[in-house]
């Protein structure tokens, strides 16, 4: 028999989820989402599950908290034999979760129990992992810590950014919901218990979580500038300084989008004679080393890098050659991410 399914999920990963179980033979009998937010100059934001629910006469109900009586008794009415949570953005109650009969099941963006929380995709990719997954699991109250349902591997590629991560992650957790659904409805799942010593947390970002650190090694900063793209980026400031070492213009706020380890033969700067060959930084980590009219490189803790596509503040995105011809930027000028 059919499941009658409630989805519970707001934003892009939880989309291809909630097409694919309309798509079931099960029945959508209700989705829960998030209140209809405004961003900068009072636009709303669109829901793209609330749109679709919408279009094919779901109910919708948009609680600002979901364990309050009211919302409770929503679902009830729903009789719901499971619900799918998705990127819902709520801590659920014991008591919303025991109200359908096969309870709560969460398609989550990693290899459980690595990364539970908020940030998975992005905490995966700012530890430098080389695979994640999607993780189906039956919902309990202590966060992302029920029994495991099902599990699927996927690499991470050298440049893929949390984004576009988060978009093929979307699609695998879609696929292997309906299978786990499916065997919901036949009785056949094997619950798989979490060993919560191998546990470790994903919380939330913050817009501060992009300063970055140039003290860090190249592949860290390369692994921060594709971890918090689209938000909240990863950011530094440019404080370009005349000979005598005093600030020739404001410093000015860059979005980086894009970078790479400096290859040797970048590694030399006629104004840094030999900057980048010794062991240890012979500048400070935040220097540029070299500022020509094609490349930017920057001293790090260990190594150097280039800055391949960036944003300054207020402008749109280019690559660094266009940068460097509407901006003067020379050796021994400094990053800073101290700057705000």
């Amino acid at each position: 028999m059919a499941l009658r399914i409630v989805m519970m999920g707001t934003g892009g990963f939880a989309l291809p989820t909630f097409r694919a179980i309309l798509e079931s033979r099960h029945a959508t009998v209700g989705v829960f989402t998030q209140p209809d937010r405004s961003g900068r100059g009072h636009h709303h934001h669109l829901n793209p599950l609330k749109e679709l629910a919408a279009e094919r006469k779901i109910p919708v109900f948009q609680p600002e908290k979901v364990n309050l009586p009211e919302p409770l008794d929503q679902l009830r009415s729903l009789a719901p034999d499971v619900c799918v949570v998705a990127a819902y953005g709520q801590i659920l109650s014991a008591d919303l979760i025991g109200v359908p009969r096969l309870g709560f099941i969460n398609v989550h963006a990693s290899l459980l129990p690595k990364y539970r929380g908020a940030a998975p995709i992005q905490t995966a990719i700012l530890n430098g992992e080389d695979e994640t997954g999607v993780t189906i699991f039956q919902i309990e109250p202590k966060l992302d810590a029920g029994p495991l349902l099902a599990l699927e591997r996927t690499p991470i590629g050298p440049k893929e950014t949390a984004g576009e991560l988060e978009a093929r992650l979307a699609v695998v957790g879609a696929a292997l919901t309906l299978r786990v659904l499916d065997q919901m409805e036949a009785g056949t799942t094997v619950p798989l218990l979490q060993d919560s010593t191998q546990a470790s947390r994903a919380p939330r970002l913050k817009k501060q979580s992009g300063q970055i650190d140039w003290n860090k090694t190249p592949r860290q900063i390369d692994c921060q500038v594709r971890a918090l793209q689209p938000w909240p980026t990863a950011f530094t400031t440019l404080v370009t300084q005349s000979p005598a070492g005093h600030p020739l213009e404001s410093p000015l706020r860059l979005t980086l989008l894009e970078v790479a380890p400096a290859p040797p033969a970048l590694l030399v700067s006629p104004a840094l004679p030999g900057a980048a060959r010794s062991a240890t930084p012979p500048v400070p980590p935040g220097t540029v080393v070299l500022a020509d009219r094609k490349r930017l490189v920057v001293q790090t803790g260990q190594g150097t890098l280039e800055i391949l596509r960036l944003r300054p503040e207020g402008k749109r995105t280019m690559s660094a050659t266009e940068f460097l011809a509407g901006h003067k930027v020379a050796a021994g000028d400094r990053f800073d991410a101290a700057v705000q």
